[in-house]
């Protein structure tokens, strides 16, 4: 479809109901995925699991998330998002409840291997999703709203509905309560199918003036395609800018497992009911929320204001890692469990506050290939995960006591050396960003992977080389 808009049309706003679908799709991602934290406590305190077997069977999560990150990208790039995503929201929608049906470690972590796979496609194609929808000059913006701000808001709503409203206020066990999340998911699985287009291209309810407000015409931008291309790993790595992305995405990801894991059970652990916690343990998620929100915005502006894409971007995911690098040391050392929450509201503030800088470096560096970008640094992510998983089980073991309380023994563990980890990996985090240059395109003309592209074409329109 070829953009040629009269000067008196006005542009139609179907990119408006893409990004509303893409906010559900994260916000249902993390809504759904956050359950963990309730699910671990009851199966401890149910089958008497320690905190290594907890930490193996969640690791079977990661595994297959990380394992489906490049893949997934691919597709993305190749196909585009309008069936592959719409059918994993069912997917992953769909195995939910199926946790409350055994207490056998291996059939536990079959489920978490199931889950794990149907999640790993979501963000790399609402990365794509937004590189196609959305207009570059707010990008940005737009991509910490879905991906922080309604990604980190439906984590922080998954622990108060299931764990304040549903067992807490309605009574509800917490196996009746995944059915009632699950049951929503499936809902919106049906909305995004109905309404869903891979790009304005092919949407007939996109006229020509949204068309050319989406693409930029006429201010110096161009597109270079929505799909058909595709990045490999091998190629990626050869930039010294991209290997250092990876290296601040396996700190970044492997640090941010103790929101998924453990708040529930720290503040369980220091003696609050479930309604307490799912409001307490929300609560760095909602920091989060709200930091991705400004710091997408702060991106945008800051690009605007000093002209420089690269040091912009540097200066956000420098500031809020190191900031939280601090307040994370503050947070440990509070008596009083309602102000250690919202010292972690603030500490998940900083720390998220740089996330859309990693989606618009994605972006940036990816171009046509922004899925297979994505993809590759989420694969970082999920391997520091893993990482961090496998060391924080035995860690915490270590760091578990026989303790009599009231007459009775009871096992306490000390979090604290474990969050100490999680600080300095945050301070590696912020230096990582001062040589990461996001305007270093991995598909710009000469690359590896423009002359691969290239060579694709050759063959599809039957040129010889």
């Amino acid at each position: 479809m070829e953009a040629v808009a009269s000067s008196a049309e006005q542009p139609t706003n179907r990119r408006w109901v893409m990004f509303s679908l893409a906010c559900g799709a994260s916000w249902f991602l993390y809504l759904h995925r956050y359950t963990w934290g309730i699910i671990r406590v009851q199966l401890r305190d149910e089958y008497n699991f320690s905190n290594t077997t907890l930490g193996n069977i969640e690791n079977c999560f990661n595994f297959t998330y990380t394992a489906g990150q490049i893949p997934s990208g691919i597709l993305a790039d190749l196909f585009g998002s309008f069936m592959l995503l719409g059918v994993i929201i069912l997917a992953w929608s769909l195995i939910l409840p199926l946790f409350g049906l055994t207490g056998n470690v291996y059939g536990l972590g079959a489920l978490r291997m199931l889950f794990g796979a149907s999640q790993s496609g979501g963000y790399p194609h609402l990365a794509k999703i937004t590189r196609n929808w959305l207009p570059l000059s707010s990008r940005t913006t737009c991509q910490g709203i879905i991906a922080s701000f309604f990604g980190r808001f439906g984590g922080a709503m998954s622990l108060i509905i299931m764990a304040t409203l549903l067992m807490g206020v309605c009574g509800l066990s917490w196996r009746w309560a995944l059915v009632v999340m699950a049951a929503a998911g499936v809902l919106f699985a049906i909305i995004f199918f109905l309404f869903f287009r891979n790009t304005p291209e092919e949407d007939p309810q996109v006229n020509a003036a949204e068309l050319d407000l989406i693409r930029e015409v006429g201010e110096g931008k161009e597109f270079d395609g929505s799909s058909g291309a595709v990045l490999k790993f091998g190629q990626a790595i050869q930039n010294r800018s991209m290997a250092v992305f990876i290296f601040q995405q396996f700190l970044n990801a492997g640090a941010d497992f103790i929101y998924l894991s453990l708040m529930a059970s720290y503040f369980i652990d220091r003696g609050f009911d479930y309604v307490a916690v799912g409001f307490l343990a929300s609560l760095p998620l909602f920091g989060g929320a709200i930091g991705g929100l400004v710091g997408g915005v702060l991106n945008d502006l800051l690009i605007k204001w000093t002209g420089s894409r690269r040091w912009s971007r540097t200066a956000v995911g420098f500031t809020g890692k190191f900031i939280a690098a601090g307040m994370m040391l503050v947070a440990i050392n509070q008596e009083n469990g309602y102000m250690t929450a919202g010292c972690f509201f603030v500490v998940k503030f900083f720390t998220d506050w740089s996330q859309p800088t990693v989606w618009g470096t994605c972006t940036d560096m990816g171009g046509r290939c922004s899925a297979s970008v994505f993809s590759i640094i989420n694969t970082a992510g999920g391997i520091g995960g893993i990482t961090m998983l496998l060391f924080a089980g035995p860690f915490l073991d270590y760091f578990t006591t026989e303790t009599i309380i009231d007459g009775a023994s009871k096992l306490v563990t000390d979090y604290n050396p474990l969050f100490m980890v999680i600080a300095g990996m945050y301070v590696l985090s912020a230096l990582s960003w001062f040589f990461i240059d996001c305007t270093n395109r991995l598909d710009k003309p000469g690359s590896a992977v423009e002359e691969y592209i290239e060579h694709l074409e050759d063959l599809s329109s039957g040129s010889e080389d």
